[in-house]
């Protein structure tokens, strides 16, 4: 099993809410909604963490809670943080997602000429045969 997620304790085997650790969850993703940056909105909160971390923090999905954990934040505000973090993302160009290429389609149709000749070896026949292609479709 892994680790037990900031702002949960193990008690008797059950996860239980940490008040504390718990404010400065709820604290981090309104100051970070509040238009606070990361790194910040962690300090305001009473975490002092890398950037990263605080993101990594408020992507935890377990804190929207599940059979194990009880939730500490709504949907609402997990998916609003979501949002936030992909349009300052997208204002400092830092999204990495390709556009979706479209493969070159394969043809499956084309137009040959009368065969003529026969060879004995398959290679020579195939190749032939490749250079009666006239067009494709």
């Amino acid at each position: 099993m892994g680790h037990t997620p900031y702002g949960y304790t193990i008690k008797n085997g059950k996860a239980t809410i940490d008040e504390a650790q718990s404010e400065q969850i709820k604290n981090l993703y309104k100051n970070y909604l509040s238009g606070m940056s990361l790194k910040k909105a962690a300090a305001e909160a009473g975490m002092e963490t890398y950037h990263s971390s605080a993101k990594r923090l408020m992507q935890n999905k377990h804190y929207l809670g599940d059979n194990f954990y009880p939730a500490i934040i709504d949907q609402d505000t997990f998916d609003k943080a979501s949002a936030e973090f992909l349009r300052r993302a997208s204002l400092l160009g830092r999204l990495r997602r390709k556009a979706k290429i479209k493969p070159p389609s394969v043809p499956t149709s084309f137009v040959m000429a009368k065969i003529i000749k026969q060879y004995k070896d398959p290679k020579l026949q195939a190749e032939y045969l490749y250079s009666l292609i006239e067009s494709e479709g």
